[in-house]
């Protein structure tokens, strides 16, 4: 890890018939939620979504679990993850940011 960053990258399964809504719900994040996310650590943040609905997430952070710790802290995200939650399959709490799958990195190329 360069520097003490970390590359998360994650997945999740948007349900295939709330697609077009999951994709126009985040191509207007509210300004709140992205100020929360940047002041949390998380950086460099993707999201790419297949026709399936099979959804991968990328972001940078120093710290995964301050990161999440310091999301959890903030009302926005309480909102946008309860506002989130039905357009996903198999949430084990009812919230997407806690129940997203982190993949172990294996090859990275600087």
């Amino acid at each position: 890890m360069e520097g003490g960053v970390r590359r998360i990258c994650f997945t999740l399964q948007v349900r295939p018939e709330l697609l077009e809504e999951y994709r126009r719900r985040h191509a207007a994040v509210w300004p709140e939620m992205l100020a929360a996310l940047s002041a949390a650590g998380w950086h460099d943040y993707s999201l790419f979504l297949r026709d399936d609905g099979l959804l991968v997430g990328y972001f940078l952070t120093s710290d995964l679990d301050a990161s999440l710790a310091a999301m959890e802290a903030t009302d926005v995200n309480a909102r946008w993850q309860a506002d989130m939650a039905p357009f996903f399959v198999d949430l084990p709490d009812g919230r997407p940011d806690r129940g997203f799958v982190v993949l172990d990195e294996v090859f990275h190329l600087a």
